[in-house]
């Protein structure tokens, strides 16, 4: 099994990834340690990133970021599915050009800036497609937050009207 060559205590590692931007995908999964042994059997890496309930897989190739939220078995949301997408960018000053990109074009832009999501702190745009999945261009700002989510964070919410709702319990 590789390592990632992954240093949680540079800062500038954050946003190291080939080319200026990657996929970015969550999962709500019910058993997050058996979610994590396949994936690292199907990346042939570990973890770059566990916390309680939480994994994050950064594979070199292909190049992605990919999430893992554990879900309680009482939530009526279910598991085995896609909570967002998003794609991961380097500098803020892509998340601004995204974000006049998709203003320019009509759409509605749900914008955070420093918050905590994933214990990671990002500034991100959210939009939906128009079948209603949540996309997010993001920037990560510090890898390695102390806590999973901030209270205002639409973090892992999959439509605009589940944000405040889902927002409480993304991550719980």
């Amino acid at each position: 099994m590789k390592t990632q060559t992954y240093d949680p205590t540079d800062p500038q590692n954050w946003n190291q990834f080939a080319g200026e931007h990657r996929i970015h995908i969550g999962f709500a999964v019910r058993d997050v340690t058996a979610a994590s042994r396949f994936y690292q059997i199907l990346f042939g890496t570990v973890p770059s990133k566990t916390r309680p309930g939480y994994a994050k897989f950064e594979p070199v190739d292909p190049p992605l970021n990919l999430s893992l939220s554990e879900r309680s078995k009482d939530r009526d949301k279910p598991t085995g599915q896609g909570t967002h997408y998003g794609v991961q960018v380097k500098r803020p000053e892509a998340v601004s050009a995204a974000i006049d990109r998709m203003k320019a074009a009509g759409l509605e832009v749900r914008i955070e800036e420093s918050t905590t999501c994933c214990y990671a702190v990002q500034t991100k745009a959210w939009v939906n497609d128009p079948d209603g999945n949540s996309w997010e261009i993001f920037v990560v700002l510090d890898g390695d937050a102390a806590i999973r989510k901030d209270g205002d964070s639409q973090c892992c919410a999959t439509k605009p009207a589940e944000a405040a709702t889902e927002a409480a319990a993304c991550c719980a």
